[in-house]
């Protein structure tokens, strides 16, 4: 039983927190979600480029 009014007690606990949380705006999420898919495809692109320049060099280096 102890767990079960524990259980409820953290429930509470959490409703309490959701209610202090400023959520953002839906013009602030579509904004961050542009800038989080632009900076992931940027790094894309450069990890993409140094893998490949890596492999011609170790592709010279082996020949």
């Amino acid at each position: 039983m102890e767990f079960f009014k524990r259980a409820r007690e953290f429930c509470k606990e959490v409703i309490v927190e959701f209610r202090r949380v400023t959520w953002p705006s839906r013009a602030e999420l579509a904004n961050s979600t542009v800038v989080v898919i632009a900076v992931t495809v940027v790094i894309a692109l450069f990890l993409g480029g140094v893998d490949i320049l890596l492999a011609r060099v170790v592709e010279r280096i082996l020949r």
